[in-house]
């Protein structure tokens, strides 16, 4: 571990090597060009002229992601997105025209965090529910062994070691019941353009029909089956600006 950097225990001392991966850059970027692609399925569905190879070569280096032209090139322009899409048109030259096309950069960041962090819901459920089934077991082995009961911190009547673990249980179920709640009402962001309008795409498609189904479509591809109605994607930047 590098001492000259910014440390920190949630990604050195706690976390599993899966959520490590989840939130690494590789795990990040890769997503973004799932974006892309799923971007670029779509306009190709609803009637832009993208053909399946240039697709089909965007899909072949999903993974392969050469950072160091990517950190050269933010030097330069000075926005992530941007080098991203430029390391990734060197890739892809014949899908470089079409890399991101209507999107704001909200569209590859905001997504994918939606993206991660249901990754890790699903990943933290996973271990949960390993958690609870043993412990349900360990309940049962016990639920006849005596022991001492507690209240207010001290000694108190009998009970079971089984019975105490049911406790234990109860809050755990509990925290399975909150955690599933959150993850189906995970939403994506969809693709609404710079300000939420859609205002890119009606001049792309110039057919409000069409640009009504995009949301839906990229949901659907990244695994999805609800999007955001509304969004005020990039307007802090603009007032900041």
């Amino acid at each position: 571990m590098e001492k000259n950097r910014y440390n920190t225990p949630l990604s050195g001392r706690y976390p599993s090597e899966q959520m490590n991966y989840i939130w690494s850059d590789d795990s990040k970027y890769s997503t973004w060009r799932k974006l892309w692609v799923a971007l670029s399925q779509t306009e190709q569905e609803l009637g832009i002229d993208i053909t399946d190879e240039q697709i089909n070569q965007m899909k072949e280096h999903i993974h392969d992601i050469d950072y160091e032209i990517v950190s050269k090139r933010e030097a330069e322009c000075r926005h992530d997105v941007m080098a991203h899409v430029y390391e990734f048109g060197t890739k892809c030259p014949l899908a470089k025209p079409i890399i991101h096309l209507g999107a704001t950069s909200c569209y590859v960041t905001d997504n994918t965090d939606v993206i991660l962090m249901t990754e890790a819901l699903k990943l933290i459920k996973q271990k949960l529910l390993v958690v609870i089934n043993n412990l349900k077991n360990f309940a049962e082995k016990y639920k006849g062994t005596t022991c001492l009961g507690y209240t207010h911190f001290q000694p108190a009547q009998l009970t079971t070691v089984g019975k105490r673990a049911t406790l234990w249980l109860q809050d755990l179920i509990e925290d399975l019941e909150e955690l599933e709640f959150v993850e189906s009402h995970m939403k994506l962001l969809g693709c609404k353009g710079t300000t939420g309008t859609q205002e890119s795409f009606m001049k792309l498609f110039k057919d409000e029909e069409k640009v009504k189904q995009i949301d839906g479509k990229i949901a659907e591809k990244m695994g999805f089956d609800k999007v955001f109605a509304v969004s005020r994607t990039n307007v802090y930047k603009k007032i900041r600006q």
